[in-house]
């Protein structure tokens, strides 16, 4: 064993620097190494069914989500309230109710009875000023909204319905955890297979270890992408077909930030997966040098679900790399974020992500070749 840890990585380095052309070649060489590699990627990935069902599935269950919740919404019934003159304009101000004016209280009480109506608001001498009629039990909700309140002034007034913002903070959340953590998942046991088989000191010897790894990351980009726009494409029509074109107007500019954001993110969260697989030698143990990178991709689902009305979480979340993709669509959703705040948090991504292809392709290169027990950071760092 301890022959093969040796050899291995003399041979591939020594036959990559002397097969390794010059000048404008390298780049043309590199560039159609990393394209091979992305179609490899993405062939295999198309050619499994398991991949292509799950896709399936998820693009149907989407889709039911939207149309479900929207036709939901919109078929809601209005309930029917029989008014005077006097009191139409308070009832009629009332959310979900359906007025019908009658000349008097003994006209209302007619409708009550004869279960036209759920019930009736006529004035009276009370505090309130109105009295409901109803022929069994008095509504609740009709009741509550016609209680003496006192006068109430909002500072900050929500600018969204609470529950579409958390629905919203979901679905940002679920699409960003599934993605990444699926296609980062699939890199990872790419790479501990090749070393597995032995297949990547084949790799190695026709290409360079940042061309590989460059391959792997682009090629499972395109993938995730693909399903990020099927995603919009799918929300997009399903929220038409719904009538809910308000919600759509409001949608369009976090859906493309979040894909742009997830672009960057995603290429990011690879490269630190592939860094990471190729520090161990068996499928077993991906988990125990992949774990602290699934967390970083739990943490935005997480937070953005539960603090999605707190500004203060959002904002930090909406600057700090791994949780951008999902902080900065919500506030420009919510209407919090001014128009060059993106543009700042994209650029502290941007250089997060050369950052993370640095080091990942250092530590990839550096354990690529190593078979055995699981290499350490500090080790795949130093080389």
């Amino acid at each position: 064993m301890n022959a093969s840890t040796d050899s291995g990585p003399q041979d591939p380095g020594s036959r990559r620097s002397s097969a390794a052309p010059t000048g404008g070649t390298t780049a043309l060489r590199s560039s159609s190494g990393i394209w091979l590699v992305a179609e490899r990627e993405i062939g295999s990935r198309l050619r499994s069914k398991a991949f292509v069902i799950s896709t399936v599935i998820l693009m149907l269950i989407a889709l039911a989500g939207i149309l479900i919740g929207g036709f939901a919404s919109k078929n809601t019934e209005a309930m029917p309230v029989a008014v005077t003159s006097e009191t139409s304009a308070a009832v009629s101000a009332l959310p979900g109710v359906e007025v019908t004016e009658v000349a008097d209280q003994a006209a209302a009480e007619e409708l009550v009875r004869d279960d036209q109506v759920d019930a009736a608001v006529v004035p009276s001498s009370g505090p309130t000023g109105f009295t409901v009629i109803a022929l069994t039990d008095a509504p609740g909700s009709l009741v509550s909204g016609l209680s003496q309140a006192p006068q109430i002034e909002i500072l900050e007034p929500v600018t969204t319905n609470p529950l579409l913002r958390y629905f919203i903070a979901l679905a940002f959340g679920i699409v960003f955890l599934m993605a990444a953590s699926t296609f980062g998942g699939t890199i990872a046991q790419s790479v501990v297979e090749e070393k597995q088989t032995r297949v990547v000191e084949l790799l190695l010897s026709a290409i360079p270890a940042r061309v590989l790894l460059a391959g792997k990351v682009i090629g499972n980009t395109i993938l995730a992408m693909a399903q990020i726009v099927l995603l919009a494409a799918i929300a997009t029509v399903g929220l038409i077909v719904t009538g809910q074109r308000d919600v759509l107007t409001m949608l369009g500019a976090p859906i493309i930030w979040f894909a742009v954001f997830f672009l960057f993110g995603f290429v990011l969260l690879a490269s630190l997966f592939a860094a990471a697989a190729s520090m161990v030698s068996r499928q077993e143990d991906i988990g125990a040098t992949t774990t602290p990178i699934t967390m970083l991709i739990m943490a935005p689902y997480i937070l953005v679900i539960i603090f999605n009305d707190n500004q203060l979480v959002l904002t930090i979340m909406s600057y700090v790399p791994f949780s951008a993709p999902v902080g900065m669509p919500m506030r420009l959703f919510v209407g919090e974020a001014q128009w060059w705040e993106p543009l700042v948090s994209l650029v502290i991504l941007l250089a997060s992500c050369v950052a993370a292809i640095v080091i990942g392709a250092k530590i990839y290169e550096n354990s690529l070749l190593r078979m055995g027990s699981r290499v350490k950071l500090g080790e795949a760092l130093r080389g």
